[in-house]
């Protein structure tokens, strides 16, 4: 794979922290659908463990990832968590988006 995904160190402790709490495997899944404001929106999810075709990437051992369809839409990006007066959120700085919605859970291209 060309460009790589990154899962930023905030993001994978937080990872971390929510998949010990609910005993499953650090890896979170970042899929790509359509909808939201903008065309497409993020899901994220906690998975048990990746598919033959996803890309993954690993910090501190915390593993993200990406089915291929996803992957074109999100290649180069960086997942990070951020906490904030508004509240704390995953939020995916994505190269390939055109245009994002104030809530940045959505994107177009």
């Amino acid at each position: 794979m060309a460009e790589m995904l990154t899962l930023t160190e905030a993001a994978a402790k937080r990872v971390a922290a929510i998949a010990e709490k609910q005993a499953k495997p650090a890896i979170l899944r970042l899929s790509v659908e359509g909808g939201g404001c903008s065309g497409f929106q993020y899901k994220f999810d906690l998975a048990e463990s990746a598919e033959g075709d996803d890309s993954v990437s690993d910090t501190d051992g915390v593993k993200l990832v990406v089915d291929p369809v996803s992957l074109d839409l999100v290649a180069g990006s960086v997942v990070d968590f951020v906490e904030s007066l508004g509240g704390a959120a995953f939020r995916v700085e994505n190269p390939n988006a055109a245009a994002g919605c104030g809530c940045g859970s959505s994107f177009g291209i």
